[in-house]
């Protein structure tokens, strides 16, 4: 069965998230065009060149590579924090910062696919955009930005994610 367009563009963005480099969340985004050609994407991390947050240092099982013992030496004072907390202690780049980066014409994004729904600023950042469509997952803890992103007259969406990838290794 093919999945409908919004399952897919998800499927996507939670496939992204797993390259995120945050300890706090992994966050994923796709930005796709009004024909549904994928523009951009990104996952949340520290800035290119800095040590990952989510580097592990520790001991492993070498029969089944199961970590057993260490820590996180580069994590951030922000990495423990409470989601929408501590936003200062946070190294992390997020999801949408990153995919705007990647997107050569940001005039021609239609809709933002993100893991979790964007933070006041990644909200402002893409009111400067085309895009007219925000569709996530989950519920960031700030309800300022979908109040700021609606009153633009744009579309806020919680998505019902029911699509699963065959890939065993994926989890949704």
């Amino acid at each position: 069965m093919r999945p409908d367009r919004d399952s897919w563009a998800m499927a996507l963005a939670v496939v992204t998230a797993e390259r995120a480099t945050c300890l706090r969340r992994k966050v994923g985004a796709v930005l796709l065009n009004s024909r549904g050609h994928v523009l951009s994407t990104g996952y949340n991390g520290v800035a290119a060149g800095q040590n990952h947050c989510n580097e592990y240092v520790g001991n492993t099982d070498s029969d089944i590579n199961v970590i057993k013992v260490g820590n996180h030496p580069h994590a951030c004072s922000g990495a423990h924090s409470a989601s929408g907390t501590n936003l200062d202690g946070c190294q992390a780049i997020h999801a949408e910062q990153n995919a705007l980066l990647q997107c050569r014409d940001v005039y021609s994004i239609d809709t933002a696919y993100v893991t979790a729904s964007p933070c006041m600023t990644c909200t402002k950042l893409l009111l400067n955009t085309s895009c007219r469509r925000i569709v996530f997952l989950e519920e960031y803890p700030h309800s300022a930005a979908q109040e700021l992103w609606e009153s633009s007259g744009r579309e806020w969406t919680k998505l019902d994610f029911k699509y699963m990838i065959t890939n065993p290794g994926i989890r949704v």
